[in-house]
């Protein structure tokens, strides 16, 4: 399974997505088309999973069971929503939601890391020269290394494990520990919410476009959202949906979901356009899920170099206060 923050990956599984969407559309049948990307894929990597999809699909499995097989490769987001379109005979459509859908997430993490590089040079660079005077002067090796790779090592090993605590391969209650604590975090906490309710409509959209019965079809979208959170709260719904109660009803008494999400839900509910309301709902949380972790990107570095540049300030303010100490020490012998 590929790195959770690897914009490479997330541009070759957009260019997988696409390239099903224009195959597809063209009226090439699914098989065929997975035959043609197994033998140009849009990376090495891509060639294993791609055969073993075609094997199951060849056995007879449908897309869904196919998919499931493979969790660790196929996220739950698009499980769902494959699912959903393979239902409604909307695969097309479905591929290319899929495709913008990581063209964006490509577009970002390349944004946040490429304002992230020049802090990272800074920061690598004040920790090699700023000691490196008073190595010149004693010329101890091992006291240069343990002030340079001392300080490098403990944030590579940092950086290492939040990607890992990151990965999607984690179980439910690792994933919900980490939403719980990244949830009132500013600005980040609020983008993943609106992601999850992105991934939620736009799941539901499609599993109700193909016929999914509403109580269902929300079991399968909490699901695709991502959200353990999510998933344990719509979990917790089945009694008072069973017992008369609709969704639009419970999501007004839930404090989980916005008000803008309740109102637009409930009157597509009322209306009959249920579905025309969840795809501007996924539209309006996708676009500002999209501005909020633009905002990280350009944020976070800045506070980094903001950070870094008070730190390399006091360490030079500590090397002038101590080089003066030691000329009024040695004046006054």
């Amino acid at each position: 399974m590929p790195l959770v923050f690897a914009p490479r990956h997330f541009q070759q599984r957009a260019e997988f997505y696409h390239q099903l969407a224009q195959l597809t559309a063209a009226g090439v049948p699914l098989l065929k088309a997975l035959d043609q990307l197994q033998r140009h894929p849009p990376a090495r990597a891509w060639q294993p999973p791609i055969q073993r999809l075609l094997q199951r699909l060849n056995t007879g499995s449908s897309v869904a069971e196919a998919l499931a097989a493979e969790p660790t490769w196929w996220p739950a987001f698009d499980h769902a929503l494959l699912d959903a379109g393979e239902r409604s005979g909307r695969l097309d459509q479905t591929f290319n939601l899929l495709a913008d859908y990581y063209r964006r997430r490509a577009t970002m993490v390349r944004e946040f890391l490429s304002q992230l590089a020049y802090p990272a040079l800074l920061l690598h660079l004040a920790v090699f020269i700023l000691p490196f005077a008073q190595f010149f002067l004693s010329g101890d090796w091992l006291a240069y290394l343990r002030q340079t790779f001392g300080v490098l090592l403990p944030l590579y090993l940092f950086v290492a494990l939040l990607v890992y605590l990151n990965q999607s391969r984690h179980g439910v209650r690792w994933r919900r520990g980490v939403e719980t604590v990244l949830r009132p975090v500013p600005v980040l906490g609020a983008a993943r919410r609106d992601l999850a309710l992105s991934r939620l409509a736009a799941a539901l959209e499609a599993l109700l476009a193909s016929g999914v019965t509403v109580h269902e079809a929300w079991a399968l979208a909490a699901h695709a959202s991502a959200s353990p959170g999510l998933c344990r709260l719509v979990h917790s719904w089945k009694p008072r949906l069973a017992a008369g109660s609709t969704p639009g009803e419970l999501l007004r008494q839930s404090a989980w979901f916005p008000e803008t999400f309740a109102n637009l839900y409930q009157t597509g509910e009322i209306s009959g356009k249920l579905e025309e309301s969840l795809r501007q709902l996924q539209r309006i949380y996708q676009e500002q899920s999209a501005r909020r972790f633009e905002e990280l990107a350009r944020w976070v570095p800045r506070a980094i170099y903001l950070l870094l540049v008070l730190w390399i300030a006091t360490r030079i303010v500590q090397f002038w206060t101590g080089y003066f100490q030691q000329v009024q020490n040695a004046v006054a012998f």
